[in-house]
């Protein structure tokens, strides 16, 4: 494996409490499984997976290896027991040995088990490997900011004992239930393929740990930290810097500027900018009105709320909408 900045190895798990502003924005990761694979490849075999649109994809290997080749000539092999997340879904080619033939990823025959679960059959005939994959996407601000951060590839080894046994156990558990389905396991390996997903992060969480500012740096302050995660808990709330400050354990001008000198933003400023991000993700899902989504971010008025989001935004909550 040629080690590249791109390609970030974890450290062991966090921790989340709470009283923890970090574990707090993990809990709010809200995955939405857009698409899950189970793959059974037989050597020789290559398969050049597409970009898939700034979705995170998932990786996790039960059976066999897996050369994954990066776009900018990064190569990290798989082995059983480990897994890759792909946080920004760029394109990679993956293969069991260098030079084979890349088959593009959606002209591959696979059986569809219904919308978004399927088996796939590749290869030659030789030996196996097997994975399970996910596509999936992040429905809450917290994620999208936080996803925004990760490196472009997240490396986690359940031989490494930082990563946890259980890593391990889970993969095998995977391979199982690809192997001899039984009823409810595509639930069964939807939801544990989530849960590697948010352990790969949390994993990678600890290797960013040294950084001195930035939203990650403001979140581990151990008063900026605790005002963040108040408003992150209740966005709608009539949240000033005075209320935030006093969350914090500050005062209203120590804690503004420690507050900017540590995101780059003034207070309210953030927390505007949050409660659009909010309010966008409603607005594309389309099951509330305008009007709700004004009141839930805190607006009395669908006015007020309509001149906010589009100073923020550029654009109308209605154009957002329809688009």
């Amino acid at each position: 494996m040629s080690k590249a900045s791109e390609i970030a190895p974890p450290a062991g798990p966090g921790t989340h409490t709470d009283g923890d502003p970090l574990g707090e924005v993990l809990h709010l990761l809200q995955l939405t499984g857009t698409f899950y694979c189970v793959p059974e490849l037989s050597a020789p075999w290559g398969i050049r997976v597409p970009d898939l649109n700034g979705q995170l994809v998932l990786i996790a290997m039960t059976e066999g290896n897996c050369r994954v080749e990066f776009e900018n000539g990064d190569e990290l092999t798989l082995s059983a027991g480990q897994l890759v997340l792909l946080p920004r879904g760029h394109a990679v080619d993956l293969s069991d040995a260098p030079g084979n033939t890349l088959t593009p990823l959606f002209d591959i025959p696979a059986t569809r088990h219904n919308a978004r679960f399927e088996t796939m059959v590749h290869g030659g005939g030789g030996a196996l490997t097997r994975m399970t994959c996910g596509v999936l996407n992040v429905d809450h601000a917290a994620a999208d900011r936080l996803v925004s951060l990760l490196p472009n590839a997240i490396f986690l080894d359940s031989f490494d004992p930082a990563a946890g046994a259980w890593v391990q156990s889970t993969l095998k558990f995977l391979a199982e239930e690809a192997r001899d389905p039984k009823p409810g396991g595509e639930t069964i390996l939807t939801r544990l393929t989530d849960i590697l997903v948010v352990q790969a992060i949390r994993a990678w969480l600890e290797t960013a740990s040294d950084q001195e500012t930035g939203w990650l740096a403001a979140l581990r302050d151990p008063k900026v930290g605790r005002a963040l995660q108040a408003f992150h808990q209740s966005p709608q709330v009539g949240w000033s810097v005075g209320g935030l400050a006093n969350a914090a354990g500050m005062s209203r001008s120590a804690f503004a500027a420690r507050f900017k000198a540590l995101t780059g933003e003034q207070v309210m400023q953030y927390a505007t900018r949050w409660r659009m991000q909010l309010a966008g993700a409603e607005l594309r899902q389309g099951r509330r009105s305008i009007a709700e989504i004004a009141a839930q971010a805190g607006y009395e008025s669908e006015a007020a709320f309509s001149r906010a989001f589009k100073k923020t935004t550029g654009r109308t909550p209605g154009s957002l909408r329809r688009a």
